[in-house]
């Protein structure tokens, strides 16, 4: 016996009862609890000198083995407009986006799927670099953080 649920929202949220009738035992039930979380996406702020090395963890409190079964990207955006930078299937190395000149050279995902940008130019002040892994194509994770540079 199984319920399917469709177009699941938060208000689906509750206790569910199955019963059904057995013979000669009788009725029998089972409970079960389900909780819908609302989409989450955390922001950070990260602040830094000029050309040091930007590293930009994925999702804070996740473990790569967390992440090594899903796909993930990274992207930038500044004045609400997103580019790829890289994407990563499940047991894939990772893919490299180079159609941006500003970063065809400095990106590197690191072991733990963390983003590095070396050096740091003035040209990423104000960026938004943001993690998406794709736990199901309806269950998005995303951690987005702003970068703010500071001259020497």
């Amino acid at each position: 016996w199984a319920l399917h649920l469709k177009n699941v929202t938060v208000s689906l949220s509750g206790q569910y009862e199955c019963r059904f009738a057995t013979y000669p035992y009788g009725t029998k039930a089972a409970k079960i609890r389900l909780i819908v979380k609302a989409e989450e996406e955390q922001h950070y702020m990260k602040e830094l000198w000029l050309n040091q090395t930007l590293e930009i963890p994925c999702l804070e409190d996740t473990t790569s083995e967390d992440l090594s079964n899903y796909p993930l990207k990274w992207l930038v955006g500044q004045n609400g407009r997103e580019e790829e930078l890289v994407t990563k299937e499940p047991s894939c190395p990772a893919v490299y986006r180079n159609s941006s000149m500003l970063y065809r050279q400095r990106v590197r995902l690191g072991l733990n799927n963390d983003l590095k940008i070396f050096p740091t130019k003035i040209t990423d002040d104000g960026r938004v670099f943001s993690c998406q892994v794709v736990y199901h194509p309806e269950r998005v994770q995303k951690s987005s953080t702003t970068v703010r540079l500071f001259g020497k």
